[in-house]
Parts: structure tokens; sequence; C-alpha cells
């Protein structure tokens, strides 16, 4: 089993380099995405801005004509599409930005964000213009379609293409992040085990997908609204308790934009490159642009003008980024804690890997550790301190470790210092799970091995801790579980909706007979999702998203001249005034 876990571990992380490229080089997805950004903002004229009111308007019901076809209204085809969107991206993703790409990723997002949404208008608007209307009248679009239909048969294989990476992704990012992140923060908020949350997650995805888009919709519809509103204002009280420290806040990620701040706290990276990477991959993770989702979902609404879904789709990245994740990042980044330590209990054959310290490691005067090498070999430990090495969590020495064994890690049930030997063989550096504990005299000793100590913190922990830490004064030490129930909310309604978008890529794929079965699949891909560790998880999001977001951008670039012309027609008979019932 082990064997197998490797070889998927070197998979993933080499089709992780491939796709996004290497720290030291400019990844080609990079390029991709914000060259077609920019393309398509600046041969639609800045659409993002001059119609950013009528989209507003849109979104209120203004133009809502219940005779139109489709399934859902504006305001519910983008509560399915930001249930999607504003999800871990905005805790986890923008923790994770900031942990290996400094303050200066946050700037990255928001350049994404920006021209994301010039990118959200014109695919949402070719997902209306060649959706279908399926026989019991439900609508099935998004790019397979628009490439299909908008491109020519020729271009077919193309559109396999993109909803073959759809299906993929949707069990990745969609749906296996978002349980892990889930899972995570509740065992180490409330000590629940991951396969117990995994469990609950799927049930409660599984009752809402089962009953079709328009059980979606309306779950989504009142499920997004109410958990904004609960993290928004949590996160305006921190920022209104910190206020001074926003101006040189938002003054350190302008200056980090263009030269990282190297050495700083938690920053693993060390170049322009490996931070501007971690920004746009936050950014598309977070706000979808691009990438060929959100369109699935729009194209359920209920209007026959594609121009005016597309206006109230592009409203999607600017709450998603430059609304809540800029958020996210100011109260991480006021309250301080994306570079201090923090006293914390891990499980180490999940959380934990043990580095030589030495040749093949530096350590710098604060702490951060890069260019560490996993070591193998005998490690000795005594009354639970270290003999000859260091624990590193999170790119950051761990300060006064402890090691204890423990018969019940989770239920602290009889845990005491270890004296022994850990014995890591050398063809799974790091992975202590598959190592074995000895005594000091080579018998074997059975039980797991808690570390305790302060570490950096990375992912949605990051995010609560800075809350944790901004709410003190109001919530005292749980401040953390406002976060720990806006993952949970985030994370079912991000997989809620992935659900509809790879199930609609399996109808185009195979037919309505797949659907049942994939939605059984993604319910047991929502389970396993809780087990993986976090490299493993979100590398193969990324990678997903990725592979699915360069078919969709080659056919924006392809498609945005008619794009343009259906906007410029929308304009000139005077569509923008609200029309007459």
């Amino acid at each position: 089993m082990s064997g197998l876990y490797t070889l998927l571990h070197d998979i993933i992380f080499t089709l992780n380099g491939i796709v996004w490229g290497w720290p030291e080089r400019m990844p080609l997805i990079v390029v991709l995405l914000v060259g077609t950004g920019v393309v398509t903002t600046f041969r639609l004229l800045w659409v993002q801005v001059r119609l950013f009111k009528h989209g507003i308007r849109v979104l209120r019901g203004d133009y809502d004509d219940p005779e139109h076809a489709g399934d859902l209204s504006h305001f519910q085809a983008l509560s399915t599409a930001l249930s999607a969107t504003v999800g871990i991206g905005n805790i986890a993703g923008v923790a994770t930005a900031i942990h290996y790409g400094g303050p200066g990723a946050v700037f990255w997002m928001w350049v994404t964000a920006v021209f994301g949404m010039a990118l959200k208008f014109t695919e949402c608007t070719l997902g209306i213009r060649y959706r279908i209307i399926l026989p019991g009248g439900s609508a099935a679009g998004g790019p397979m379609y628009s490439i299909e239909r908008g491109l020519g048969k020729a271009w077919k294989p193309l559109a396999v293409a993109f909803a073959s990476f759809a299906v993929i992704s949707s069990f990745g990012s969609g749906n296996a992040v978002q349980s892990f992140t889930v899972a995570d923060q509740f065992r180490q908020d409330l000590g629940i085990p991951t396969w117990i949350t995994g469990l609950v997650v799927s049930s409660l995805v599984a009752a809402v997908i089962l009953g079709g888009i328009r059980r979606i919709g309306r779950v989504t519809s009142k499920l997004v609204p109410f958990m904004a509103a609960i993290y928004v204002g949590a996160g305006l009280i921190v920022l209104g308790l910190n206020f001074s420290e926003i101006p040189p806040t938002l003054l350190l990620i302008l200056k980090s934009a263009f030269r990282p701040a190297a050495g700083l706290g938690g920053f693993a990276g060390a170049g322009f490159v490996f931070m501007l990477t971690w920004g746009v991959k936050r950014g598309l993770f977070s706000n979808e642009s691009g990438q060929g989702s959100a369109p699935i979902a729009h194209a359920a609404a209920k209007t026959d003008e594609p121009i005016r879904e597309g206006v109230v789709a592009m409203l999607g990245p600017f709450i998603d980024t430059l609304i809540i994740c800029t958020m996210t990042a100011l109260v991480i980044l006021t309250t301080g804690v994306w570079h201090n330590k923090q006293e914390q209990r891990v499980v180490v054959n999940v959380q934990a890997a043990i580095t030589a310290i030495g040749e093949r490691a530096e350590v710098h005067e604060d702490s951060v550790v890069r260019n560490a090498d996993l070591i193998s070999g005998r490690l000795a430990v005594e009354d639970g301190h270290p003999v000859g090495f260091r624990l590193v969590r999170n790119h950051g020495t761990v300060d006064n470790p402890v090691l204890l064994l423990a018969a019940d890690p989770i239920l602290h049930r009889a845990e005491k210092p270890f004296t022994g030997l850990i014995v890591i063989p050398a063809d799974a550096p790091g992975q202590i799970g598959e190592s074995r504990l000895l005594t000091a005299s080579g018998e074997p000793v059975s039980g797991s091995l808690v570390l305790r100590g302060r570490a950096m913190q990375n992912g949605s922990p990051l995010t609560a801790w800075a809350f944790q830490k901004g709410l003190g004064r109001f919530a005292g030490d749980y401040g953390y579980l406002l976060v720990t129930l806006s993952v949970f909310l985030f994370g079912l309604s991000t997989a809620i909706s992935w659900s509809y978008y790879g199930d609609r890529a399996a109808l185009y794929l195979f037919g309505p007979r797949a659907i049942i079965p994939y939605r059984v699949l993604f319910c047991i891909m929502n389970f396993l999702g809780a087990v993986y560790s976090l490299e493993v998880v979100w590398s193969f999001g990324d990678v997903a998203l990725g592979l699915m977001t360069v078919p969709n951008l080659l056919s924006i670039l392809l498609l945005t001249g008619k794009v343009k012309g259906w906007h410029d027609a929308y304009i000139a008979a005077g569509k923008l005034a609200p029309p007459e019932h």
C-alpha cells in the first residue's frame, strides 16, 4: 500500500510541476490566464467597469422573467456559482498563498480577480449562448458546449478534453480539497477523527445533490448569503479593532508584490515568479475565473440574453476575491500570525516531517527552513526530546518540541514522553507512519507519536488563529470556532455546487445514464478526501484546475470576437434599460 501511495504522490507532484511549472520559471498556465484576461479586458473595453452597475441591477431581479428558459433566477445562478467559489479558497487558500508566497501574493490575487471579471463575463456569456435545453426542460451548458457549438464539430476533441478534466477537477479541487480542509479543521479544533467528519459531510452532500439543480439552487441561495454574512461580519470586527494596522499592511502587500520580502515569518518562497505563481494559483482556485466551471452554473439561468447573465457572472470575482479574500488576507496580516508560531499538538505521522539540520538544510535566524531534505535512518529520542535532529513543520523549526507516545492520540490517552528510536526506511523519508518505533534496546514499540511544541501554521488553521487572536476581547479563546463553522459551511456549499459541474460534464461525455453513478462516486470521493494529506490533495486539485483551464482559455480567445459583437448589439438595442413586464 505504501508503494502505491508513493507512486500516486510522485505522479501528482510531477504533473503539478508540468502544469504549474517549477519556481525558477514562469508557468505557462499563469501566462495564459493573466494574458487571456488582459486580452478580453481590452477587447471588451473594460466591460467589468462599464457594466458593473448594470450587473447589480440584473442581479437584484430588475430583468427577471419567469417565462424564460432555464432552471434558476439570476440570483440563484450567481449563488450557485459563488457557493463553489466562496469556499475553502477564501479561508485556507489565502492563508496558503501568504505562507508560501508572502504578502505580495495577495496583490497577484487582486490582479487575477480584476482581469478575471472580464474572463468570467466572456465565458458565462458563451455558456448561455451555446447552452442546450434538454427534453425535460432543464438546461445544460458550459465550455464543452461553447467549444463544440461555437467553434464547430472539428473542435469536439477539445470539448471532450475540457469535460474530462472537469470531471477530474470536480473530484479534486471541488470535492476532496473541501472535505479534507473541513476534516482537518474539525480534527484540530474539536478532536473529531477525520473519518467521522468525512462521513457526515459526504452524507449531507448526498442529501442535496441527489435532488438535482433546482434543489441545489434553493439550498445555495439561502446558504451563501448566510455564511458570507457570518464570515465577513466577523472579519470586519477584527479589522475594525486593528484599523491602525491596515494602511501599513496594504503598503507591505504593494511593496512585496514586486520585491518579495524573503526571510519573513512563514514565507517559504525565494523569488518573484514563485510568489506570483502562488498568488495566481490561489486566486484562480478561489474565484475560478477562466477555469470554465462557473459557465456551467450560469448556463442554467432563466434568461434569453447571454450578455445579461455575463454581467451577473462577472460580479463573482469581485465578491469572492476583491472583498472576501482581501478581508481574510488583512485579518491574517494585521494580527501578525503569519510570521509567528503557535503552541500545537499534532499526530506526527500525518502532520510533521523530520529533517536533517546541517549540510542539507538551511535554517535562517528567523527559524525558517528552506531546501531541507528529509532523512532516513535511526533517530534517537530521549525523554521526548530529539537527539541530533530537529522537527520541521510548515517550513519552520518547531520550538521546544516534545515527542509523546500515545495509545490514543485523539483522546489524549496514555501519553508519555517517548524514549527510544525512530527507524525511517530509506525509500520513505519523513513518512513516520511507515516507520517503526523501537525502544533504546531495539524492541518494537506500539502506539502513535504526538508532537507538542510551537510551530508555524498554514491553511485554515492559520486563518483560525488569526480570528482567534483578533476576536480575543469578545470571544476569549474561542474565536477560532467561527472559522471552524465557516470552513464547514464553505466546504459543504462548494462541494454541492461542484457536483453539478461534474455531472453536467459527465452528461456531455456519457449521456443521462452517467449522472447517478457520477453523483454516487462524487460522494465517495468526498469521504475519501478527508483522509489525504494537505500537499497531495491541494496538488491534485491544482493539476486538474490547470488541465481544464487550458482548453477553456483557448476557446475564450477564439470566441471573444463574437462576444464583442453580441455586447455591442446589446448596448445598441438599448437593453441596459429594464424591460417592461
